[in-house]
């Protein structure tokens, strides 16, 4: 399947999927994905569902709306319930909210299910830190994360599927990941990222373009921060005229200390994360962005001083690039038709049953011939 790399763009729409339609979701979705393993295999699966076109694809099949925020939520909701670690091979963690936060967990659970090496459990749980740090630091698009599905196989191959919210325009953004394509976390990782509305102004420290801007951000950490704050507002306010200063008659106000390069403040605290940052001595950027503390303010601090004082200039380019059958659960562009619907499942697992029917038919044939064969030669 040709990589193709995007961002979606997804309205938000209230409500949740009615119960009647959710139900056949769960059935739809376990009829494909049982489709999909018998026809290929989980690396395969994978592939289709970090793919952002084919995920939109699969989503309105489900009978979701085309252009709804509900699109990732839900049919991430609908895998993580038809998909049965034991019987398939792959569990779907994380999830909405709160959910989400669990990801680790249920990574720890699924080793379990699956007898993964302790290495290969901790592997994932950072792929799963470290994707949402840096959709939500290093790529800096206005969109703030809340659903992070982390999907993985028994053989320990996973995928990322998460979701954030620009608060201003009320729209969501979806974020791909697979692991065989991921080389480097910090340099263009992703497998897609979709979308009709880029952004005018986004800092993408994970562009080619930014490498140079990553080095020179880890060497400002590295040669102690302490130097940095002369790059930054001055916080000393300005102080209005006094009559009590005789230099205050001949000037309105008192000039700060020195003229910064950035229009940006860092406080005390946030300067100590720099410190701390520094006593570690980060050896790279996925290092230094993994540190706690180390958010958008910092990452977007140092890539500033990288461009303006260094000539290290970041990518500001928006890392940016749609199907029904069933209708959608708000009517567009049609009703879902629940006759339809379920004549759609069970047409899949008639097809299912008959391909198992026909393998175990040539099975038969192929040891009858054997058989033939071998009392021939005898």
């Amino acid at each position: 399947m040709q990589s193709r790399r995007g961002v979606a763009n997804l309205p938000l729409h209230g409500g949740h999927a009615p119960k009647w339609l959710f139900k056949r979701m769960v059935k739809l979705t376990k009829g494909i994905v049982d489709v999909m393993l018998y026809e290929y295999d989980a690396d395969e699966f994978l592939r289709r569902i970090s793919d952002p076109y084919w995920f939109q694809a699969f989503s309105c099949v489900l009978g979701f709306d085309w252009h709804s925020s509900g699109t990732t939520t839900t049919t991430c909701g609908a895998l993580k319930l038809a998909i049965d670690p034991e019987e398939h091979g792959i569990l779907v963690a994380g999830g909405k909210g709160k959910a989400s936060r669990k990801t680790p967990s249920d990574i720890e659970k699924a080793g379990d299910i699956f007898s993964l090496s302790t290495g290969k459990i901790d592997e994932m749980v950072h792929a799963s830190k470290i994707s949402a740090k840096i959709d939500n630091s290093c790529i800096q698009d206005g969109y703030q994360l809340y659903h992070h599905s982390f999907i993985l196989t028994e053989k320990g191959e996973w995928a990322v599927v998460q979701q954030g919210m620009n608060e201003e325009t009320r729209y969501a953004r979806r974020y791909h990941w697979l692991s065989e394509s991921v080389s480097e976390f910090v340099e263009e990782p992703h497998k897609g990222i979709c979308c009709d509305k880029p952004e005018l102004q986004t800092l993408d420290m994970t562009a080619h373009q930014s490498n140079e801007a990553r080095d020179v951000s880890v060497d400002l950490i590295c040669d102690n921060p302490e130097h940095l704050k002369k790059y930054f507002k001055d916080r000393t306010p300005l102080v209005e005229k006094s009559q009590t200063h005789l230099e205050d008659y001949f000037n309105e106000f008192r000039m700060p200390r020195h003229h910064p390069v950035l229009d940006m403040d860092l406080s005390d605290r946030e300067f100590d994360v720099l410190k701390r940052a520094w006593e570690i001595q980060p050896s790279d950027y996925e290092e230094l962005v993994s540190l706690e503390g180390i958010g958008p303010k910092k990452v977007r601090a140092l890539a500033l001083i990288s461009d303006l004082v260094y000539g290290s200039e970041p990518s500001w380019k928006d890392p940016v690039k749609y199907s029904f059958t069933h209708g959608g659960k708000d009517g567009y562009p049609y009703p879902v038709d629940r006759e339809v619907y379920d004549n759609s499942i069970w047409t899949i697992r008639e097809a299912l049953e008959q391909a198992k029917l026909e393998k175990k038919d040539k099975y038969g044939a192929i040891k009858r011939l054997e058989t033939l064969i071998k009392t021939d030669k005898d």
